[in-house]
């Protein structure tokens, strides 16, 4: 039987196999007038008062939030993340299905971020992956991460996949 959360009564992020699957973060809907940014702010406030701890979509799951330089306002955006690893290699992606997410473009220009873990920040170079360096880790990640791979199933695209080193004084 899946465990839910306490505060929200909805499935673990733990539980979710199936890209499609309705209580996936990335299938929520949203009702406010801003759309997702508005979504993003709510979850970004609950994960800094709690610690890194949030309800909702992504209860039970670990979340971080990135923080980027925008590729072309030059300005700072945050976005709470799945973290994903491999190893000790940490990685994202992301389930948006039309196009690659703002946070990736901005890492192809500016790949020095912020990364908020539970209570502590870090700063961090992202890598968006790509030639040979990508081919290898994609095919690890599709062997090893069947949403990933599900996903990957129903788009035209690769999938984006990014690297993110923590700074060893950080």
């Amino acid at each position: 039987m899946s465990e839910t959360d306490s505060i929200t009564g909805q499935p673990e992020q733990a539980d979710i196999t199936d890209y499609n699957d309705p209580n996936a973060p990335w299938n929520q809907a949203w009702d406010q007038e801003g759309g997702i940014a508005d979504w993003n702010d709510d979850v970004i406030k609950e994960f800094r008062e709690n610690s890194g701890r949030v309800g909702g979509a992504y209860a039970g799951g670990d979340l971080i939030l990135l923080t980027t330089t925008g590729a072309r306002s030059g300005k700072q955006h945050t976005t709470p993340l799945g973290p994903l690893y491999r190893d000790d290699t940490m990685y994202v992606s992301s389930f948006i299905e039309d196009k690659y997410p703002a946070w990736w473009y901005n890492i192809r220009v500016n790949p020095r971020v912020t990364i908020e873990l539970r209570d502590k920040t870090y700063q961090a170079t992202g890598t968006v992956l790509e030639g040979a360096d990508y081919d290898e880790f994609a095919a690890w990640v599709l062997a090893n991460n069947p949403l990933l791979a599900d996903f990957q199933s129903k788009i035209d695209r690769p999938i984006p996949l990014v690297v993110l080193s923590l700074d060893s004084d950080g």
